[in-house]
């Protein structure tokens, strides 16, 4: 088997056997609006198999994995929302990495980015530690939530806009389950996801929408959307993220 099946004794699995298990965009929309906590949310977001193409690329490379990792069993199944329950802060990004959180379970895990995140959550006094390795290390957010705006890891790290669209109900549903004071946007398919997010959950949205940008802050009756580049390798080795950057952002967003 490609992927680690639900209530298996992985650390931190929400679900079970019994969880639910979405197969069509029909289904993802009503399991997300009748679920009865963020638990039972986050259990039905993680054996979510409503996207084909997703479902076969990330247990494809569950199976084939990366030769660094061989000898790991990967987690090959969708990433479900994160952290706090009840937090002031919500990380909103693109989607799991094919070796890192398809591997590890747990979003911004193992990769890269995940190592300057966590640092700067970390400093920031979001993250009890400065690294996240893998599910059951013992980090843990405080006061602070992280979702992806799609759930499986996509090839080319490229969702489709219909399978973003299949996984909004999951991503409305913890937004309204949450009700941060502040939403970070880690780069610009992140921001453009949450906005019709925040819009279905209550909050007012500015016309005209504002650009996407680093530090950009919109106020939004209740919370306050703030954008962050993605601390991707990309940017990191250009410089056009730095760590004051990013400790900028999150010192605000906890200020909030």
């Amino acid at each position: 088997m490609s992927f680690v099946p639900p209530g298996t004794g992985w650390p931190d699995d929400p679900a079970t056997p019994s969880t639910p298990v979405a197969t069509t965009p029909a289904e993802v929309a009503a399991l997300a609006a009748a679920s009865p906590s963020i638990g039972e949310l986050t259990a039905r977001q993680s054996v979510c198999r409503a996207c084909p193409r997703l479902v076969e690329w990330r247990e494809e490379v569950a199976e084939v994995k990366r030769k660094a990792y061989r000898t790991e069993t990967y987690w090959g199944r969708p990433i479900a929302g994160w952290g706090d329950d009840d937090p002031r802060v919500l990380i909103v990004g693109l989607a799991p990495a094919a070796h890192g959180g398809n591997r590890t379970g747990r979003i911004f895990t193992g990769d890269r980015s995940g190592d300057w995140l966590f640092a700067s959550l970390h400093r920031t006094g979001l993250a009890a530690r400065p690294t996240s390795v893998f599910a059951g290390d013992g980090q843990r957010l405080i006061g602070a939530r992280m979702v992806a705006a799609v759930r499986c890891a996509p090839p080319a790290n490229k969702p489709t806009p219909e399978e973003r669209d299949t996984c909004f109900p999951w991503l409305l549903m913890e937004l309204q389950f949450v009700r941060p004071r502040a939403v970070v946007a880690l780069g610009g398919f992140a921001w453009q996801a949450i906005w019709p997010a925040l819009k279905a959950a209550g909050y007012p949205p500015p016309a005209p929408r504002p650009p996407f940008g680093h530090g950009v802050e919109v106020p939004l009756g209740g919370t306050t959307l703030i954008g962050c580049y993605h601390p991707s390798q990309q940017n990191t080795f250009t410089g056009r993220v730095t760590e004051p950057m990013l400790d900028a952002v999150f010192t605000r967003a906890a200020a909030l």
